[in-house]
């Protein structure tokens, strides 16, 4: 099943801008995040991010599998 994603334009505190369904309990507030699109998982999310942010990780609550320490 195809989920919506966004990405956090305000980096963490490692450089990392983390891709978050959009069901996340953590996703950021809508001033603060971008759209990439609907995507079956983390994964072509976080390649998408990458495009704008090259730093992008996968959130650690909802894409555990594109999560990088």
């Amino acid at each position: 099943m195809a989920d919506h994603y966004y990405v956090n334009m305000n980096a963490q505190a490692n450089g990392d801008h983390e891709v978050h369904k959009g069901s996340c309990t953590r996703l950021p507030d809508v001033m603060n995040r971008k759209y990439l699109g609907l995507f079956d998982s983390c994964a072509p999310a976080v390649r998408e991010a990458k495009l704008s942010y090259w730093q992008s990780n996968g959130c650690y609550y909802c894409s555990i599998l594109c999560h990088t320490t």
